[in-house]
C-alpha cells in the first residue's frame, strides 16, 4: 500500500496523472491502476474523474492527510534501517527562496563532508512554493522567510534575519555613501526580483512605508539575472550582501545598507513536525540550530 499512497501523493502534488506517473518512475496506466486500487481498499473515491484529474473529493483531501504521515513514517522507517549499515546516506531534498541559496553551503558543506554517501539536491522556488514542496513531501525541508506566509502546522528553526543592500556599480556616485533610504531607492534605475517572490514584496512594503514606490523596467525570478545587469552597467538592484558578494569576483560591485527599521526580517528551515525525524533530516535541523545559536550570540 506504501507505493499506492506515495503515487496517490505524487498526483495530488503534480494534478495531472501523466505528470504524477513521470515523478514516480511508472507509466500513466499503471499509476491510474494503483489509484483505483486504493480506491478499492479505502472503500472511498479519492479523485474526481473526467477527461482529466479534477481534484480530490472531500474524503480524498482527509486520505492525503493520513498518507503524508505514513509514507513520511515509511520513509523514516527505511532510512534508518539504511542507516545502520551505511551511516548517514541518502538524498536531503531542499526548497530554498533565492536570495538564501547563498547560504546554504554553510549548512550543507560540512554534512556532505562528513558523509560520503550523503547527497542533496537544492531547489530555488518562492516562499509559497517552499512551503507546499515541504508539506506535499516533495522536499524534506525548506528554507524560507518565517513571517508573512500563512504559518500552517510545519516546525521552524530561525537561522538569520535578512538585511537589504542597495546593489550599484564600483563607480557609482553612490558607491562612498554609507546608507541610503528607501525613498532614494525609488529614483535609482532598477531591476528587482518579481512581484511573486516575498522578498519583492517586502521591498515594495518598505517602499510603501517611506510614501514610494518603485517602477522597474526588468524584474526576474533570478537573482543571478539581477547582478549580471547591474555587472553589465546601467542597472541596480536590491539584494541581501551576501548574494551579491557572491558573485562579484573583481569587485565590480558596492553594496550600500539600506536605512530600515527594525532587524531585518527572519529567515529560517521549515519542516514536517513528524518524530522521529529521518537521520538525514534530524542531522540538518541541527546544524541549522547550531548556525542559529551561533548567529544569535
Amino acid at each position: 500500500m506504501i507505493d499506492k499512497l506515495e503515487m496517490f501523493i505524487a498526483l495530488a502534488n503534480e494534478q495531472h496523472f501523466g505528470r504524477a506517473a513521470l515523478a514516480c518512475g511508472v507509466t500513466q496506466p499503471t499509476l491510474s491502476a494503483a489509484i483505483k486500487q486504493l480506491e478499492d481498499q479505502l472503500g472511498v473515491q479519492l479523485v474526481r474523474r473526467g477527461s482529466r484529474y479534477q481534484g480530490l473529493t472531500p474524503e480524498g483531501v482527509r486520505a492525503l492527510e493520513w498518507a503524508h504521515r505514513i509514507a513520511g513514517d515509511a520513509r523514516t522507517m527505511r532510512a534508518e534501517l539504511r542507516m545502520a549499515h551505511a551511516g548517514l546516506s541518502g538524498n536531503l531534498r531542499l526548497a530554498v527562496i533565492p536570495t538564501a541559496l547563498a547560504m546554504v553551503e554553510a549548512l550543507t558543506r560540512p554534512l556532505l563532508a562528513s558523509h560520503p554517501n550523503l547527497a542533496v539536491t537544492v531547489h530555488s522556488r518562492t516562499s509559497t512554493a517552499v512551503r507546499a514542496m515541504v508539506e506535499g513531501l516533495e522536499a524534506d525541508a525548506g528554507i524560507t522567510y518565517l513571517h508573512g506566509e500563512p504559518p500552517g502546522r510545519l516546525m521552524s528553526v530561525a537561522l538569520y534575519r535578512e538585511r537589504y543592500f542597495l546593489i550599484v556599480p564600483a563607480g557609482s556616485h553612490l558607491a562612498d555613501r554609507p546608507v541610503v533610504t528607501w525613498a532614494e531607492v525609488a529614483t535609482r534605475p532598477l531591476c528587482l526580483l518579481t512581484e511573486d517572490m516575498q522578498n519583492r514584496r517586502i521591498i515594495n512594503g518598505h517602499l510603501a512605508e517611506a510614501g514610494a514606490r518603485a517602477s522597474p523596467r526588468l524584474a526576474s525570478n533570478s537573482g543571478i539575472a539581477l547582478v549580471a545587469h547591474v555587472r553589465a552597467g546601467g542597472w541596480e538592484t536590491v539584494l541581501p550582501r551576501a548574494t551579491a558578494v557572491l558573485f562579484d569576483d573583481e569587485r565590480r560591485f558596492a553594496a550600500i545598507p539600506i536605512d530600515s527599521p527594525g532587524d531585518g526580517h527572519p529567515v529560517g528551515l521549515i519542516a514536517e513536525p513528524r518524530e522521529p525525524h529521518t537521520p538525514v533530516l534530524g542531522a540538518f535541523i541541527a546544524a541549522a540550530e547550531a548556525m542559529g545559536r551561533q548567529i544569535d550570540r
